[in-house]
């Protein structure tokens, strides 16, 4: 299957495009799934059919779905009190009823992340046009899997369970139940079902469109996102430039923001750290906001590139020339002086502007000490030296 993920900054006009991106693969005749994290069913009303927590039909291949985080908040904990019954019961705890259970802060974003998963694993569709929210949560949504699996395997690392064939004794001579088993166990599920929304972020077939109004508030956005999913290695299907108004626009207001929008487009067109691929993809402002299924249409929005250029982060061996081995980062936008990384262990954390990831070291680098790095042309270039008592022959 493949997912297209859309990205925008609030006012962006994001879920329209997602809902017309939607509407014309549905139209090519391609099986499509619309699945939105907006709260107020923004794609429902450019539709012009109503979406909710149930998956409904809206067109022929066209199905949208806007899933509901309380009820599955509430669904979750209802199953963590029936499987954590024994310690509840130990502690005196009060079970909670699913009529006074409130979202709690982050149970949002696991339960669209569950959608998601669920809905890439899912064989009725050939594609999943997927309407993320405003960008900065969007990307925070992004890094939660890879982040929150990392954290599980520190806090709760499977090989601490070697003592687990004690634990029945334990609990025998010490009269109550041990709590260990179902932690390890409830930590193991969690990283299975982590996993697997981290590989439909990670696979292949998986891609992003931005969308950005032009303008110097879109132009911001769009070096903002084109950084933090450099480092995320996501790669961007295209770029689309929203509401762009037509060259006959007259009048002292309309003239200046038209100016203003050539401007913008000019820049994204010839600068290199603009996301690739743009090649003028350009979606007319209708004077109004779309409403309904020929407004979608008349959008004309760009069909999914079938096979977007994946994020290559390539090892070069310069052992011979220079000594070192070369690790490059593509970063587009990244600013030198808001560049930061620290060695740990077998991982290196970057900090790139806003944006912090802790990346895994390949296995060549890990028998490596840092030799430096350098930014050149939106490329992070980390140099690594081959430690003597690591790397055979080396300093020989």
């Amino acid at each position: 299957m493949r997912c297209i993920l859309i990205i925008g900054a609030g006012g962006s006009g994001r879920s329209t495009v997602a809902a017309a991106t939607a509407l014309a693969a549905a139209r090519e005749g391609t099986r499509t799934l619309l699945l939105s994290a907006d709260r107020t069913d923004t794609p429902g009303a450019a539709l012009g059919a109503a979406t909710g927590p149930t998956p409904s039909g809206v067109t022929e291949n066209l199905t949208a779905w806007r899933p509901d985080a309380t009820d599955r908040f509430r669904q979750d904990l209802t199953a963590f009190q029936t499987r954590a019954a024994n310690v509840l019961d130990l502690l005196g705890a009060a079970r909670l009823d699913a009529e006074e259970v409130t979202p709690l802060p982050g149970a949002e974003e696991l339960s669209f992340l569950r959608a998601l998963r669920d809905a890439a694993l899912s064989e009725r569709y050939d594609l999943l046009v997927v309407d993320l929210p405003p960008l900065p949560q969007a990307l925070a949504l992004l890094a939660l899997p890879e982040e929150l699996r990392r954290y599980l395997r520190r806090l709760l690392p499977p090989e601490r369970q070697a003592a687990r064939a004690l634990r029945p004794v334990l609990g025998r001579l010490a009269g109550v139940p041990m709590p260990a088993e179902w932690l390890y166990e409830t930590a193991a599920r969690w990283d299975v079902e982590l996993a697997a929304v981290q590989a439909v972020l990670t696979d292949r077939h998986t891609a992003v469109r931005l969308v950005a109004e032009p303008g110097p508030a879109g132009a911001d956005a769009v070096r903002t996102a084109a950084l933090g999913l450099a480092l995320r290695a996501l790669p961007i299907e295209s770029l689309i430039a929203n509401r762009a108004l037509p060259e006959t626009a007259d009048g002292p207001w309309l003239s200046g923001l038209l100016a203003q929008q050539r401007k913008t487009l000019a820049e994204w067109q010839d600068t290199p750290d603009t996301p690739r691929p743009y090649d003028g993809h350009t979606v007319p402002h209708l004077g109004r906001d779309p409403r309904g299924r020929d407004d979608l249409a008349a959008l004309a929005v760009p069909g999914v590139n079938p096979a977007p250029a994946p994020v290559e982060w390539p090892v070069t061996d310069r052992i011979a020339e220079d000594g070192v081995l070369v690790w490059h980062l593509p970063l587009p936008g990244a600013i030198r002086d808001e560049l930061d990384l620290i060695r740990r262990g077998d991982e290196l954390v970057i900090s790139a502007g806003p944006f912090r990831r802790i990346v895994p070291l390949p296995s060549a680098l890990r028998r490596c000490t840092v030799a430096g790095a350098a930014l050149r042309d939106g490329e992070l270039r980390i140099r690594f030296a081959p430690d003597p008592g690591l790397w055979p022959g080396a300093g020989r």
